[in-house]
């Protein structure tokens, strides 16, 4: 399944009335990104996972990166997305750089975020090895490996590691980047969902911000 194939996909189902709306609300004026071709989300996954059925792991793969790196269009990096969302992917632990150059070139909330499930699979099913990996991250120049790192478990639900969390929370309660502290927000609350007395203690003990705070406790007071 040639890359060609999805690109040509897309390009036929661009809708350019859709493409300004969904440019101005991804805001890619202002944070440089790509424009769109006016495509939703799910028709974008449903044409490129119709598309790579019968494709090997290794065309997937070629596919991935001729798709990201040769995107001229934001739908074409979410069609990448979408195909490291199937099962070839899972558990494959030589992805992870793979997965690292998509947070820092994606470069926005839509692309890092899609790519966190990713990561959250893999603390799944390699902790060790990924641990030391989210350490590093959270502490990173670029704000969206650190917010990588924060929601790195999400969706683990009470398999959630406590302690990695808490190491990488610390070293960004003090940044006042509106998107980690989102983050922080974020994956407390979903402990809250499984653990709400840890979350509670973590708030009393911690100086978060009015926002991770709020959405910390959304669900618990």
């Amino acid at each position: 399944m040639p890359a060609a194939a999805i690109v040509g996909a897309l390009r036929d189902l661009a809708d350019p009335e859709l493409a300004g709306p969904m440019a101005a609300y991804m805001k890619v004026a202002e944070n440089g990104g790509l424009p769109f071709l006016g495509i939703r989300r799910p028709v974008v996954r449903r044409t490129t996972r119709g598309l790579a059925r019968g494709s090997s792991p290794a065309e997937l793969l070629d596919a991935v990166e001729a798709l990201w790196d040769g995107a001229d269009h934001r739908e074409e990096r979410y069609a990448a997305q979408d195909l490291l969302g199937l099962a070839w992917t899972r558990g494959r632990l030589d992805l992870l750089g793979l997965h690292e150059h998509h947070i820092v070139t994606g470069a926005w909330w839509d692309h890092v975020d899609e790519t966190a499930h990713r990561i959250s699979d893999l603390v799944t099913t390699h902790p060790a090895e990924l641990a030391p990996v989210l350490v590093r991250w959270s502490t990173a120049e670029d704000r969206w490996l650190r917010r990588s790192a924060i929601i790195s478990q999400l969706g683990r639900k009470d398999a959630i590691d406590l302690d990695l969390l808490a190491t990488l929370i610390e070293p960004n309660l003090a940044d006042r980047e509106f998107f980690i502290r989102k983050a922080i927000g974020w994956a407390l609350r979903e402990v809250a969902r499984w653990n709400p007395d840890w979350v509670l203690a973590y708030a009393d003990g911690h100086d978060l911000s009015p926002l991770s705070r709020r959405e910390a406790l959304k669900h618990v007071l």
